[in-house]
């Protein structure tokens, strides 16, 4: 059994570095609103992805389609490759984006649209939401999801309802140590969300550095292949 488990491992990586060979090649610079945007696309995509990243969200791209901001680490941003090698059109957002208009942009490559956010970027998939952003699923990683993950500001608040959810799937890490994404906000959102969420629940990978970044278990460091694998098939 162990074997087989270092063998899943090492494919993991594999997959995950053969998707960010050659990326430079296969990703753009575009403009969705006034708003900067990296796009992605396979050649016949089965689905299309919006990623938003946490942090401040400001990924500085340049017009090669470059990072020059400070979220070149962030989980969804290091994993982009991954989600373009899964067969989906993928569009990494910048904080300022109208996420109606992205989705609009995305439906007209591909449908189905999910949106993926992380971290502080799933308060700007909640905003987005509450402007009338409408994908046809939503994937919410390391949330700031109820008042009790740790923060008054999360997504619950921001939508006051759930009327607004698309089909949602809920993925953390037991262990994450973030104090705005408590383990303990998950089941009050599941439980408000009135059956349009449930949560994955991951455990292991690493954790170094700060708690509320991307190389600990709140960034789901060494966890990118199953957390690719949940997202990019979740209704897809």
């Amino acid at each position: 059994m162990k074997r087989r488990h270092v063998r899943l491992a090492s494919l993991v990586a594999a997959i995950l570095f053969m998707a960010g060979a050659g990326l430079a090649d296969a990703q753009e610079a575009v403009s969705i609103g006034g708003s900067e945007a990296l796009l992605l696309k396979p050649a016949n995509p089965r689905g299309s992805v919006i990623l938003m990243p946490g942090g401040n969200g400001n990924l500085k791209i340049g017009r090669d389609g470059s990072i020059h901001g400070g979220l070149a680490r962030n989980q969804l941003v290091r994993t982009r490759g991954a989600y373009r090698a899964a067969g989906l059109a993928v569009l990494v957002v910048d904080a300022g984006v109208d996420l109606s208009a992205a989705v609009k942009y995305m439906a007209a490559i591909k449908r189905p649209v999910s949106v993926v956010a992380t971290s502080r970027g799933t308060l700007r998939a909640a905003r987005g939401l509450a402007h009338g952003a409408r994908p046809d699923a939503l994937v919410l990683t390391s949330g700031f999801l109820s008042d009790e993950s740790g923060s008054r500001e999360n997504v619950m608040n921001i939508l006051h309802s759930p009327q607004a959810l698309p089909p949602t799937l809920v993925i953390h890490h037991r262990h994450d140590g973030c104090h705005f994404t408590s383990p303990a906000g998950v089941d009050p959102f599941i439980r408000w969300s009135a059956g349009r969420a449930r949560v994955v629940w991951l455990d292991g990978g690493g954790d170094n550095g700060k708690p509320c970044k991307a190389q600990s278990h709140h960034g789901f460091k060494g966890l990118d292949g199953k957390v690719v694998a949940l997202a990019a098939h979740f209704h897809n």
